[in-house]
């Protein structure tokens, strides 16, 4: 695999760290169903990011380590925000793995696409809509305007 490759999965791999967080505040602040959908979403990103963990190595690499803490993009006071953020994390995670889906070849292709295709699932049940071009940020941001 090439040295790009294994910058997008590190880069995956650094996002999917920074879900694991967010979805942390997340729980803490939506209730009921969406509580539920959280805790889901949450198990996804540590199981997608021990697996990249193991992926990075398989390509020579150190994996990057967690952060203690991230910087959110804005106070979660309250469910609303909470829910906001919930898709914000999964457009991030979709962005990081439209890269690696154009840096991968094989297997960690397919996973990457699996991988994307679940955040934009994700994103459309937090929103409660989607974005033309899932992973592709200059587009969607576009779409949105």
């Amino acid at each position: 695999m090439s040295a790009q490759s294994l910058r997008a999965a590190q880069a995956s791999l650094a996002a999917e760290h920074a879900a694991v967080y967010g979805y942390a505040v997340v729980g803490a602040r939506v209730g009921g169903d969406r509580r539920t959908q959280a805790t889901a979403a949450y198990d996804a990103h540590r199981a997608r990011r021990d697996a990249l963990v193991r992926t990075v190595y398989d390509l020579g690499g150190e994996p990057v380590a967690a952060e203690s803490a991230y910087a959110l993009p804005f106070a979660v006071p309250d469910s609303s925000a909470a829910v906001k953020l919930a898709a914000v994390l999964e457009d991030r995670i979709a962005d990081v793995y439209s890269d690696l889906v154009r840096a991968a070849g094989g297997p960690l292709r397919q996973e990457a696409a699996a991988a994307l295709r679940e955040a934009a699932v994700r994103a459309v049940r937090w929103r409660g809509s989607g974005v033309p071009f899932p992973g592709l940020a200059e587009r969607s941001a576009a779409g949105t305007a």
